[in-house]
This record gives C-alpha cells, structure tokens and sequence, in this order.
C-alpha cells in the first residue's frame, strides 16, 4: 500500500497467489496493470481481474500436462495432497476436470493446512497409505514440499509401487539450490516432476553468464520464476516506452470513495487513480519479443503464449529430462520449439524416455493395490433357486459353489497379487434375486464386486465396469414341438416349385430340339403328326431314365443329347439325396417360428425369475406385462411349456441360451429352440466404475480362453447330452432351388440354340442350292381330284420351304445330284428347244 501511495503505474509481483488475489482487488480499482510472475492459481482469470497480467504460466495448463501424464501410463485414479489456500485448492480443482476428460479422477482430496504440523502431515500420509491408490500428485509451497517427501521416506512410502508427481514448485526449489545437496535428492529418488520450459536460447544462455560473473556466494541460483521475474521488468519498460511514443501521459486523480478510518496505518485517502492506466494495459498486452524465459506474447485470454513443460526424472544426485509437454503437441521427447517448426499433426503419439520410479525400478508401476485397512473385497452372488450348476450356496469355507465361481477363482488365481475376497450371498434363497438390483448394490459401493451369471447389458454398463465375458449368451424361444405328420406330397419337396417348372419346360424343349434335328435323318423321328408328337413327349421324358428307345443318328442330335444326359444325371442325383435326407431327418412342428410370430400373437410368455429378459420385452420388444409370466424353476418351466396358454401355461419361454441348454438336455430333448437369437450378449464380473480389477481379470479371462482352461471348466460342469438347438426346417434347409442348377440349363440352353442354328443355316444353304423349276406333278401321285394343286418348287414362299425341310436328307441329296446333272445337260440345247423338267420323282412330297 505504501507503495501504491506514490503514484506508480504498474506493480510488478507478488509472489504468492493468495496476495495476488487481494493485490488485483486494489490495482483494479486504481486502473494500475499488475505483472505477477509468479502467482499461477487459475482463478486469478482476466475477467475477474481485468489489471491482472500473468507474466508466467497458468496452473492450468501445469495440471493438463499432470492429467496427460496419468493417461499415458494408464492410470484411472490418484490421490492429490494439496496445500489449502487458493494455490493449492483452485489447481486442485483443476486437475480434477482434467482428469474427467482422460476418464481418470481424484479417488482422494488429502489437503493441509499452511505451516501445517510434522505430525499432522505424517498422519495425513498415514490415512493415504491405507487407501487403494498409490499415484500421489503434490501440489505444495516449496517451505512443506520436503516434510511431505522425509515423512513419506519414513513411512516406506518412497520405495517400489509408489509413484510420486511434483508439480513445478520441487523444480523450481531445486534450481534455486546450487547444487541441492545429497539429503535433499535422496528423498526425491525416482520423483517425477514439471517444470516450466524455457528455450535454451543464446539470448539465455548469455544472461546466465554474465549472472554467474556477477553473484555473490551464497546468493541462489536462477530458478524459471527468477527469468519471468527479470522479463516482466523489460516488459514493464518496453510497454511504457511504447506508450509515451503513442502519445500516453501520466496523470492521476483523487479516488472519492476511499476515506481514512480511525486507528488505520493505511492512508487511504492518499491512493490515486492512474488516468492512462487502461491504455498502457493494452500495450502490455500487445507487447511481442523474446525474452530469457521465451516468446512474451498473449492470447485474447491474456496467457503467455505456447505454454510448454519439461519433464523431469530425480534420480542418482540431480533430475533428468524425459519428455516436453505442450499445450499444442501433448507429450513428446522432442522440444516444443522445434516442433511448432513443423506442421501440425493432432495424431502425433505421445512419447516420454524411460522413467525410474521409486525403488530403483523402470517397469511402470501399476498405480493401485488393495487397501491396507484389514477389509478384504466384498462379493456379492446371487442366492439362486434354479440352475444351481452356475452358481448356488455351498457348505465349503468359501460358502458358494459353481461354474461362474470357478471361473472367478481360476482368474484371480492368474493374478500377479493376492486378492483377499469374501463372498456375501445377495437373495432370500426362496425366489432368483434380481440381478439388476445386486448390480446396482455394486454401484451403491455395498458390494465392490458381483459374481455370478450376470449378463452385460447396455443400462448396467453405465452403472458399473464388467469383465471379458467369459460365456457368450443371448435372448432365445424354446417351444414344445412335436413330430409332423406324414405328408403324402413329400415327393414334391426336394424341389421348389420354381425349379420344377423349369426342369419341365426343358425336358419338352430339348425334345422339340431333338426332333428337329433328327426328323431328316431318322426314320424313329418320321410318320403322322400324332405319332411324332407322342414321339416327342416320350423321348423328353423317358430321358429321365435313361431308357429312351428312340437313337439319334445325326451329330448335333447326340451332341445335344448328351449335354441333356448330363444335366438329367446331376438333376437325379440332387433329387434323390434330396428326398433322402427329407425322409431320413426327423422333422418337428412348432407354431411359434421365432421372435417375430411370438409377438405377434397374443399368447403367454415365460420368463426367467431375476432375469433382465422381462424389462427387455416390455422396453425393447413392447410386450405387454400381462401376457408376461414368471417362472421359478426349471419344474415350473416345464409344466408351463407342457400345458400350453389354454390351459393356463405359456405358448413359449423367452430366456438366455446358456439356461435353455441346460434345460434341454435335463429334459432329454423335449423341447426346442424356434428362430435365432435375438439378442448378442455375454456373461461378465461387475465392478465399480474405474475399477483396475476389471482391466486385471479382464485379461487373466482371455488366458483362460486361449489356455483351454476356461473350456475344461465349461466340461467339469456341463457333461450333458447336447440336444440340436433348432426345429428341422425342411423347406428353408433341404429343399434345392433354381439358384443352384441354373448353370447347368444355361449350357443346355446354349447347346440347343447353337445346335439349332447350325441346322438352320445348314437348311437354307440347301434350298438356296435347290432352285428347281415349275411343273405339273405326274397325275399318279398328285391324283385326278388335285390337278389344280400345282406349285413351284422353286418359289420362296414359306410353305414351299417347309415342304423343303420336310424332305428326308438323303432325297434332298438324291434332288441335288440330280439337278447337278441336268444343269450340265441344259448347257447344250435340245432338238424341240423345251428345257428339261424335273421328273416326277423330284416332286417333294409330305413327310
């Protein structure tokens, strides 16, 4: 205040955070900027306290950079031994929501009071000894920082487990020493510490020179707040020059509201407000250049830009750096400096050296163990009346038995801990408990695990941490079902009925093709309409017998013929596997088909006692209550399923396949399973949220899995007979479609349309070459009534060319030769000068 009195225009301190705030009080009021390099609480904000400058860095960005260090060696909770004073309190809370954002937290606030007692600290560390987590984060004024660490030492608290973060204040203490003595870093081994990051510049490196030239023995070394101290004055000054170059003056006046008291050392009445104060506050803040500490610029928050921390290991007689950490590139081993240098990658994986914590180890602490208060983890296991081979009370010292407790025993076993453990049954014994309810006893920290067969479900996993599942599970429907009736049809069954109406339009196809490609060659293939027809209908169809009687002389009749034998061959054999397995398989009805055809009806549904399957039909498959009912046992499911809804039963059970399996194969396979499942979950351990027992068991359940050990102890408890899951659906499963045969018409397809065209053009060469001329057909053959029945052979008309094709193959050959002659013969002319004609034998004539 005495200061203040004498009409100064900018305060340069103080040095702790709680004067700070009551400093910023008066300054504001007087419009004179304060420079405070060394007060970090993150309260002191710019809204709140508009003259405030920091000229150092935020405890804000410091416990960010704690926070990224719990996440990168993966630890979920820590313990935070603080001063309590707005310093300690303010960077506390801090970190707190730091730790949020990474999924850790605070599992422990132990705070202290300023010039607390050695004895009040050692009982203070005493309480935190007991507690599960052994990540401390101390965030202290240098003056106690050293009790806390030589009463730690004496509790064993400094040795292997442990894992000790000093926020800058242990740095910057230590910078000041020159160099800290052997005491003072014997009970800082493995401590890992933050201290504020400053550029190895030459700018800094002349600084430190010239100051070690000019101190005086005794006098301590420069720590980071003694550079942002020195850069704050040339901060001051460079600001204040820029201000009288812009025009800036200093003038005060009187500050009416402040009045002396009586009995007050404090002339109030004396203080003065700075006219120019706000303007050579903005110049402050638009200052740019760099100093001993680094670049001196702010952001629209007022903090120095870049905020960056080194990382630093204590070990052996001093520290050694392992990372940077900056606001921009998180954790690396590479200085921020050089890497704003480079482009900007946000997937940039965090780096640190090897770290040696305490007791001289460098494997990464796993940061928890069990408390120290004598109170071993409590269990909870459901007391259950049905289905006792997965869990149920027992007379051993353990007092549970069951496959979900061997796979529980058998995975703590493979645990590098001792786990002590009691099991504490949760159910009356009368009726199954619900397990929704014990897993939120687990939530409610009355039990700190549940085991047992508790299926993992979305609404449980945001109350609770689960394990690996170590049984796979789901929703399923079990029916009755009974043996289907012979069915006179069943024949019919191998084959869809699309598959059936194409097999048949091509044994008459390839028939129409056969008889087509033979009717020239073959006299078998010649005669009236009807004969020929019957011919083509008997040949198509005695083909699927291979006992066709009719031969094929002419090369695309056999060429078809053969690809059609070998279509009929694959055809026959599918059909009789078939209808094999049709006849042989044991077929079982049901009316409920699944899900879906449950629902839809109006039937009763049974339901496990305890199960989440009741609220996941009424919320998830919108079943009314009411067609719901409860079922205590597998007795009771049984009676249920055999009475049927008439008779006050149920149509079906809706219940988790591991049960159903089990209940199948009690009942010799009495019942099925109808549909799939229709839901995908498994059965875990639950624990509190952000248990390390989770992640821990977790991992000794997969080596349970890839071990074999979880399935001999699947086998140790489950030696039934297995019963097949599902109805027999023999039209989805044994019936063939078209899908699986259109290759094989397609090339039989081809075959005929090649084959045909073949013939065709083959034809049409023929009667092109066959140009005969018109002539009364002889009157013995066309007969005395059809006389006027004349038509020329060599005409294009579309009967004459069926009447051509008609022809057997060896008169169409006869026809040819004997127009080839006659061609020669009119080459020279005849005595009458008439043109040969065709003689009566040429005339075609109807097949």
């Amino acid at each position: 205040m005495e200061l203040i009195n004498n009409d100064v225009v900018a305060a340069v301190g103080p040095q702790s955070s709680g004067i700070a705030h009551v400093i910023s009080h008066v300054v504001n009021e007087l419009h004179v900027p304060l420079l405070s390099f060394g007060a970090t609480d993150p309260s002191l904000a710019a809204l709140k306290y508009p003259y405030f400058v920091r000229t150092t860095q935020s405890d804000y960005f410091q416990m960010y950079a704690v926070a990224d260090l719990v996440e990168y060696f993966g630890w979920r909770e820590v313990i935070a031994i603080f001063v309590d004073d707005d310093y300690g309190r303010n960077g506390i809370s801090i970190l707190a929501d730091a730790l949020a954002v990474k999924r850790s937290k605070i599992s422990y606030k132990a705070a202290f009071s300023p010039g607390a007692l050695k004895s009040d600290i050692n009982e203070l560390l005493m309480g935190v000894n007991l507690m599960e987590s052994r990540v401390y984060i101390v965030h202290v004024h240098p003056d106690s920082g050293l009790t806390i660490f030589s009463i730690a030492k004496a509790l064993g608290m400094m040795t292997s487990g442990y894992v000790w973060i000093a926020t800058d204040w242990l740095p910057s203490y230590l910078d000041s020493l020159n160099p800290p003595g052997p005491d003072t870093t014997n009970l800082l081994q493995g401590v890992v510490a933050l201290r504020h990051h400053t550029p190895d510049t030459d700018l800094k490196k002349r600084f430190m020179s010239r100051w070690s030239k000019l101190k005086h023995e005794g006098t301590p070394s420069f720590n980071s707040y003694a550079l942002y101290a020195y850069d704050s004055i040339w901060l001051a000054a460079r600001a204040l020059d820029v201000f009288f170059n812009e025009g800036g003056n200093v003038s005060f006046s009187n500050y009416p509201r402040l009045k002396d008291t009586n009995r007050s050392t404090l002339h109030l009445t004396s203080l003065r407000i700075f006219y120019g104060g706000q303007k050579y506050l903005q110049t402050i803040l638009k200052m740019n250049f760099t100093g001993i500490s680094g670049q001196i610029e702010f952001d629209q928050d007022k903090y120095l830009v870049r905020p960056a921390y080194d990382i630093l290991n204590i070990g052996g007689t001093g520290s050694r750096r392992v990372g940077y950490w900056s606001n921009s590139t998180g954790l690396s081993v590479i200085a921020p400096e050089i890497l704003y240098k480079k482009p900007f990658n946000r997937n940039t994986t965090a780096q640190l050296y090897s770290v040696i914590w305490p007791g001289e180890v460098t494997a990464t602490p796993r940061g928890w163990v069990f408390p120290n208060n004598g109170r071993p983890l409590r269990i909870g296991v459901p007391y259950r009346v049905s289905y006792k081979d997965f869990v149920a009370k027992d007379k051993s010292p353990a007092g549970v038995r069951g496959y979900c407790i061997d796979v529980f025993e058998a995975a703590v076993n493979l645990l590098p801990y001792a786990v002590p453990r009691t099991y504490m049954l949760y159910g009356d014994g009368k009726r199954n408990p619900e397990y929704s309810s014990l897993v939120a006893q687990v939530a409610q920290n009355k039990f700190d695990a549940a085991v047992g067969d508790v299926t993992i479900t979305n609404n449980r996993t945001r109350i609770v941490d689960f394990t690996q599942p170590y049984m796979e599970s789901g929703l399923v429907v079990v029916v009755p079902v009974k043996k289907a009736k012979s069915n006179p049809w069943v024949f019919l069954k191998p084959f869809t009925y699309q598959m059936w109406l194409v097999t048949g339009a091509f044994f008459l196809f390839v028939g129409a093709v056969v008889w087509i490609l033979e009717h020239r060659f073959n006299h078998e293939f010649r005669g009236p309409p009807s004969q020929q027809l019957i011919t083509i209908f008997w040949f198509s169809f005695s083909t699927m017998f291979f006992s066709h009687r009719e031969n094929t002389v002419s090369t695309l009749g056999r060429l078809v013929v053969i690809i059609w034998l070998f279509v009929v061959l694959i055809i026959n054999s599918s059909y009789t596997a078939s209808l094999t397995s049709i006849l042989t398989v044991q077929q079982l009805t049901s009316r409920i088909e699944g899900i879906d055809s449950l629902i839809s009806s109006n039937d009763r549904i049974g339901v496990q006692d305890g199960s989440f399957a009741w609220r996941y039909l009424v919320d998830e498959m919108n079943i009314a209550e009411s067609r719901l009912v409860k079922l205590k046992d597998m007795e009771a499911y049984i009676k249920a399923l055999t009475d049927g809804p008439r008779r006050g039963g149920v149509a079906a059970i809706v219940d988790e396949l591991p049960y159903i399996e089990l209940f199948m194969s009690s009942t010799k396979c009495a019942f099925r399973t109808v549909g799939l499942e229709f839901t995908k979950s498994g059965w875990g351990f639950a624990f509190q949220k952000d248990s390390p027992l989770a992640v821990d068991l977790s991992t000794a359940i997969l080596q349970l899995s890839e071990n074999g050990d979880l399935q001999k102890i699947h086998d140790k408890w489950f030696k039934h007979n297995e019963c097949p899951t599902q109805l027999n659906d023999v039209d989805a499963d044994l019936q063939l479609s078209l899908t699986s045969f259109w290759g094989l018409f397609l090339i039989c397809g081809i075959a005929c349309f090649l084959a045909l065209a073949v013939f065709f053009c083959r034809i049409l060469c023929q009667y092109r070459r066959f140009t005969p001329e018109p002539v009364e057909a002889d009157a013995e053959e066309i007969g005395p009534t059809n006389t006027r029945s004349r038509r020329s052979l060599g005409s294009t008309s579309f009967k004459g060319l069926m009447v051509f094709v008609d022809k057997k193959e060896a008169e169409i050959k006869h026809m040819l030769k004997r127009k080839t002659s006659d061609s020669k013969h009119e080459a020279s002319p005849s005595a009458d000068g008439q043109l040969h004609s065709l003689r009566e034998e040429d005339l075609p004539s109807a097949g």
